[in-house]
């Protein structure tokens, strides 16, 4: 899926809901989460599942939602909600679903700080109210050699980081995750550093392709997926997009982020799609799509991985001057 212009498209006001009834309707998910919790239901029980399948309101369609029309084809609800890193609930892909379903997501909150004029605690409502909630089809690049294109629904981060008001001291953009044992069995494994920190030059948190994601396929954020807010980037592997955020610090200086700081050959802070820089364990020049079509011998063919995921008429000129096998 390639899109070849940075801009959304106009938008009618014919296609907007009211962000109240987008409040109503999450006033409404937790009144049913208390209700089936009131009665004993488990993790799996039916609030959490008819959460994931909530529709949201609100969501303007805009140009980005051409990729549809490009020849490839969506990942399936399923593989996109079933094949998941988030290692706070497991270090395999099917733990997150098997372990994120008791994940608390409402309430939520952000703490705000660092360089920035509008410090706080931000509740999720704060965060993204008066904003449009946008749907944007993105292909999604794991580490491994797989792919993924997805719709997902959310806010431009620029939108969100106006608001905030970083000062001029503010070169880049910190998150941290939520870190809680009693519903995150992963954290009591030490296979990283808690909470899981990522982190954003300015320039790249301001582009317009970089998105605060709240849904997927029109729905609320499935939990294994990094409910209710987590990083979209789409020029940048998976691991970029940080779940679960519970903190935005705008800094002077470059952050440290997770992986990099648990194996920093392996992992560089920009973590920018480029075919040609391999992982030192597997080659990034071919992905496959998960879900895709298989061939007549059972497998799913191979496509070359493009530069920048395929962003690179909007993003390249970010790193202009760059050795990208260097700030790999």
């Amino acid at each position: 899926m390639l899109i070849r212009t940075a801009k959304a498209s106009d938008i009618l006001s014919s296609e907007i809901t009211p962000h109240s009834v987008f409040l109503r309707r999450r006033q409404c998910l937790r009144a049913a989460a208390f209700t089936f919790a009131a009665i004993g239901i488990g993790p799996y029980s039916l609030a959490c599942r008819a959460e994931a399948e909530q529709k949201l309101s609100g969501i303007v369609k805009t140009k980005w939602n051409e990729a549809r029309l490009s020849g490839e084809e969506l990942t399936s609800y399923d593989d996109v909600t079933s094949y998941n890193n988030f290692y706070e609930f497991g270090t395999s892909k099917s733990d997150p679903k098997r372990n994120a379903g008791g994940l608390q997501t409402k309430p939520w909150s952000v703490v705000v700080d660092g360089h920035v004029e509008n410090p706080g605690t931000y509740d999720f409502e704060d965060i993204i109210k008066r904003h449009k909630l946008e749907e944007r089809v993105y292909r999604f690049r794991c580490v491994e050699a797989w792919s993924m294109v997805v719709p997902w629904i959310g806010v431009p981060l620029a939108n969100i980081i106006r608001r905030m008001g970083p000062t001029g001291n503010a070169k880049y953009v910190a998150f941290e995750t939520l870190v809680d044992e009693s519903q995150m069995p992963g954290v009591r494994q030490k296979v990283l550093d808690w909470p899981y920190r990522e982190g954003l030059r300015m320039d790249e948190a301001m582009n317009p392709l970089t998105l605060m994601a709240v849904g997927l396929y029109g729905k609320e954020m499935p939990n294994q997926n990094g409910a209710p807010l987590r990083l979209i980037v789409p020029w940048k592997y998976g691991f970029k997009s940080i779940k679960s955020i519970v903190r935005i610090t705008f800094v002077d200086k470059q952050p440290m982020t997770s992986w990099n700081m648990s194996s920093g050959r392996e992992y560089g802070f920009y973590s920018n799609v480029n075919p040609s820089v391999d992982h030192p364990r597997w080659s990034q020049a071919k992905e496959r799509r998960l879900g895709g079509s298989t061939n007549v011998f059972g497998f799913i063919p191979k496509q070359p991985t493009l530069m920048f995921n395929g962003y690179k008429e909007e993003v390249a000129g970010m790193y202009a001057g760059m050795d990208l096998r260097e700030f790999y």
